[in-house]
């Protein structure tokens, strides 16, 4: 059983607070709508697929109390702005209109399923690509802590270990908010995966040894024509396996996918706060008063990509066109 980072308890959502992680285990409870936006803007829950299963809960949670549901969606959506994920779950639950409590609750609980589903398919389509013995390198976390449960980087990752081959995964630290290192490591520590912690700016020296096989990284909104926003670091990690010849693959479900979204140009990226660029875990690494900037997405253009990895298959150049039959199969 992997790590989940929510669970459903019938009268609230309670979510695995990521920022503790490794050192803490410590559920969050949500009751209402707002509450569940203030968790995913403080990134107590995070990564797109897990932000969109805990904003459709969140949906639920409002009408059970009885809320405003339209405020509700205005609030959940303003939460975090890059990752569709959001803005889908909150308008396939505004789609149900006025219906019972306990239907919504349903469709929540599906869009969860369906998620972890998803995962594994794109899991099996994923470990397809690999060899029989790899070395993956991967950023940030788009694991079972990032979605409903498996993942999808580290879903593809699981898959080729459960089929029998012989995965190491390098998995870079992920300036400012750590989460390769404090999350993807501590993940796949627990499944048993082989896993080596590097520094960000390590990346290219590992590249340079030949130490890679592929990449494979998540994504927090893919456009229409497969520019792909993921977190910060990502670009600059496809321009090194793009320079050294090394497959870079993205995993994300179709849901991931913004077909009204032309190229990465349109797609909204989050700036968040420069506290978290000079502060670690509470103390202070720069000196007052300096210039910060945080965007916490950057957008990796479609020519570095080698193949998006989606529950309905392997999609290839041109995107445009694999993206569009995908999506409007």
């Amino acid at each position: 059983m992997h790590v989940t980072p929510l669970r459903w308890t019938g009268t609230a959502l309670e979510l695995l607070d990521q920022r503790r992680l490794p050192d803490e285990e410590t559920w969050v409870e949500c009751r209402d709508a707002g509450s569940v936006a203030t968790a995913i803007r403080d990134m107590i829950v995070r990564g797109a697929p897990a932000i969109g299963i805990a904003a459709a809960f969140g949906m639920a949670l409002g009408a059970l109390r009885g809320e405003n549901l339209d405020r509700a969606a205005a609030t959940l959506k303003a939460a975090r702005p890059t990752a569709v994920n959001l803005a889908w779950a909150v308008d396939r639950m505004t789609a149900l209109g006025q219906v019972s409590p306990r239907v919504m609750v349903a469709e929540a609980e599906g869009i969860l399923a369906a998620d972890i589903e998803a995962n594994m398919r794109i899991g099996q389509h994923g470990a397809e690509l690999l060899g029989p013995s790899i070395t993956l390198l991967t950023h940030c976390n788009a694991g079972a802590l990032a979605t409903g449960g498996y993942g999808t980087a580290l879903g593809v990752v699981r898959a080729a270990v459960e089929s029998g081959r012989k995965v190491a995964v390098f998995a870079g630290e992920t300036r400012p908010y750590l989460q390769g290192a404090r999350l993807t490591a501590w993940e796949l520590q627990k499944d048993g995966i082989d896993v080596t912690l590097i520094t960000d700016n390590m990346a290219g020296h590992f590249f340079q040894q030949q130490r890679f096989d592929a990449v494979v990284v998540g994504a927090d909104r893919i456009a229409a024509n497969g520019d792909t926003a993921n977190k910060i670091g990502t670009y600059t990690v496809a321009v090194l396996a793009n320079a050294h010849n090394v497959p870079f693959y993205v995993a994300a479900p179709i849901s991931t996918i913004d077909i009204a979204c032309p190229s990465g140009a349109s797609i909204p990226i989050e700036e968040r706060s420069g506290d978290e660029v000079v502060e670690t875990f509470g103390r202070r690494i720069a000196p007052l008063g300096v210039a910060v900037r945080h965007p916490a997405f950057d957008v990796t253009p479609a020519r570095l990509i080698t193949a998006i990895i989606t529950e309905r298959g392997v999609l290839r150049p041109p995107f445009t066109s694999s993206i569009d039959k995908a999506v409007r199969p």
